[in-house]
């Protein structure tokens, strides 16, 4: 099931209290804003400080609220590349990211720049604003009269996912290990043999009216998380078998059926053949109690207010 994103004058669709979702056409990337009494919580601040303006003035047309809280689902430049407008925001991340962002960045921004002039200008003019508050598995942010949970379900899309969650709502930001618009996107950052476990820990989260916001495309439900989960499960697990019984990377492509084009899993298989290196061979993975949601250990709030 799709949501209704029919948007209001502000552009910004609301798909439960005082929540909202933006879909930008570049990179088809959705920005999301948790609204309480002591301000505005932003979910993704798009890949450049041009993007970010004008995020910031789409913004204003929602609300005159201060932003005081921006999370970065991961590292990815069109999520966080942005931040530097939020200045006198608290920006949440997971551990990872930080590093990654130093480590990598340079090489990101020069390839952006090849893109066009426009995003030479961008590349150069780049600000980057990493986390100013990092943390490893869950941690609240206190909105004044709400309380939004962010959670590290395990690795997948990159090692540093974040998922925000808003009870009160039923409203959950999932970032990029959900994407409607596309296929999933396994880069050369991805954990292809994890994810379908770090979806099991999304599901948990999800009840049958909770809307899912997706990192890129429409608004999804628990039913397209739990499809999208069966199909990466069937990756890692096709590729848990062809390199049990020792097919080699280039004859991957021929000795099963896929359910994603090769042009997609491409890094999936190099990945999934690498780690199972790195960890001695095939091995099962990781099995996941049953049950109903997942239950978060209740931790100090950080309200900055």
């Amino acid at each position: 099931m799709l949501w209704d994103m029919s948007a209001d004058t502000s552009g910004w669709s609301e798909i439960g209290r005082g929540c909202y979702v933006r879909r930008y056409s570049s990179f088809d990337v959705s920005v999301g804003v948790v609204v309480g009494s002591h301000g505005l919580l932003v979910i993704d601040t798009r890949a450049s400080l041009r993007e970010a303006d004008e995020l910031l003035a789409d913004l204003r047309r929602l609300s005159r609220a201060p932003v005081r809280w921006v999370v970065d689902t991961h590292w990815h430049f069109d999520h966080c590349f942005g931040n530097a407008r939020f200045a006198d925001a608290v920006i949440y991340g997971h551990e990872t990211v930080p590093e990654t962002l130093a480590a990598r960045a340079d090489e990101v921004r020069a390839d952006l720049a090849r893109r066009s002039p426009e995003w030479a200008r961008d590349m150069a003019e780049l600000t980057l604003r990493p986390p100013t508050r990092t943390f490893v598995s869950v941690a609240t942010i206190d909105l004044g009269d709400r309380v939004v949970e962010l959670i590290h379900p395990g690795r997948g899309h990159t090692d540093g996912d974040v998922v925000v969650r808003v009870p009160d709502a039923d409203v959950v930001y999932v970032g990029d290990l959900v994407e409607e618009s596309g296929p999933p996107a396994y880069g050369d950052d991805s954990y292809p043999l994890e994810w379908p476990t770090t979806l099991d820990v999304v599901a948990g989260l999800l009840t049958p009216r909770t809307a899912v916001v997706p990192g890129h495309g429409a608004v999804v439900d628990r039913g397209f998380v739990a499809n999208q989960r069966d199909d990466i499960h069937l990756v890692a697990q096709t590729i848990r078998r062809l390199a049990a019984e020792g097919v080699p990377l280039d004859r991957v492509w021929d000795a099963a059926e896929w359910p994603y084009p090769r042009q997609v899993l491409e890094e999936a298989v190099r990945r999934g053949y690498a780690h199972l290196a790195e960890s001695g061979g095939p091995t099962a993975t990781r099995p996941v109690q049953p049950g109903g949601r997942t239950s978060l250990p209740l931790l100090p709030r950080d309200d900055h207010s």
